[in-house]
């Protein structure tokens, strides 16, 4: 039983503040007893952020900086796309948001969005991504996946690394970033006057003036994959107040979190089951295991006192 935990901290300053009055009991007794692994280190500049890092090993898949195949993985699991291969990524439909100095990615997944404002503005930009050899497939209302060599070779930053961020930095780069920067411009002057966007706006929803790409690669060849018994169950629940900063809901869905998934985890490890549990921060991620301990391990792992917030403003 794997349970694997997205930002389950962050450096922001009401998060560090917030830390020291959290209260999990359920996994402050559980870590006692788990042997810590090596952690996977990184920074919050990295384009794959510490859970994709983590869930990308745990699945079997490769880890490589901004090119865990997300999206040819998704490709892969469907009937009518896995014969292709190939490199893929997946164009998400967004809002950007200009301010004086930069611009921002205000929202992604466009809401309010129906399915026939997705086909239709799909429709609208496919020929576009067609000149530059790029195919589009429907997935999601929003979210399509996109085939293409360009894919091969590019890093992309995470969704979840660009949110409310200014995107200078985030932008994609290399030999292939030219053709996707002359996309996109393409694609803001087409989508500034659509006739979706003019209904949108009239009903007061945000208009879609942009596209992010994400999940790029190539899926391999021979996937060294693991077992479906075997892969982590992810709690996200953390995820939307914490790129929110709102740090006291954030406490709150930790210790629902704690009291539902961390009580199983524990009851699952009192039963004898082999437990993992791995917590995932902006810069890095955390595993713990249960293993055969040592006698002086045991008696630590009853007497000692591990104070969860420290360990989590590690991560």
């Amino acid at each position: 039983m794997h349970l694997m935990i997205p930002y389950a901290a962050s450096h922001a300053e009401g998060c560090v503040a917030t830390l020291p009055t959290l209260k999990l009991p359920h996994l402050q007794k559980l870590l006692q007893h788990l042997r810590a692994q090596a952690p996977d280190e990184g920074d919050e500049f990295s384009l794959s952020p510490p859970h994709e890092r983590a869930l990308a090993q745990a699945l079997g898949l490769p880890t490589t900086e901004g090119q865990i195949p997300w999206a040819a993985r998704q490709a892969a699991q469907q009937a009518d796309l896995a014969h292709l291969g190939g490199a893929w990524a997946f164009v998400s439909l967004c809002n950007w948001q200009a301010h004086m100095k930069e611009v921002t990615l205000r929202q992604m997944p466009m809401q309010d969005l129906s399915a026939a404002e997705s086909d239709t503005l799909l429709a609208a930009m496919q020929p576009f991504f067609a000149e530059d050899g790029i195919t589009l497939y429907p997935f999601e209302v929003g979210c399509w996946l996109a085939h293409s060599d360009l894919f091969a070779q590019l890093p992309t930053a995470s969704p979840d690394r660009v949110h409310g961020s200014d995107l200078t930095p985030w932008m994609p780069k290399g030999g292939q970033a030219g053709k996707l920067m002359r996309l996109l411009s393409e694609m803001q002057m087409l989508l500034y006057t659509h006739p979706v966007n003019d209904r949108r706006v009239a009903r007061g929803a945000l208009p879609v003036n942009a596209f992010w790409l994400h999940g790029t690669g190539v899926f391999p060849a021979t996937p060294n994959l693991t077992p479906e018994k075997s892969m982590p169950t992810v709690v996200d629940t953390l995820r939307d107040a914490a790129l929110r900063e709102d740090w006291p809901e954030w406490a709150t869905a930790w210790q629902t979190l704690d009291a539902q998934h961390g009580k199983a985890l524990l009851d699952a490890h009192r039963q004898g089951q082999a437990v993992e549990l791995t917590l995932c921060g902006e810069r890095r991620a955390q595993t713990w295991r249960s293993e055969p301990l040592g006698l002086l391990q045991k008696f630590k792992g009853v007497f000692g006192t591990y104070p969860l917030h420290n360990m989590l403003e590690q991560l």
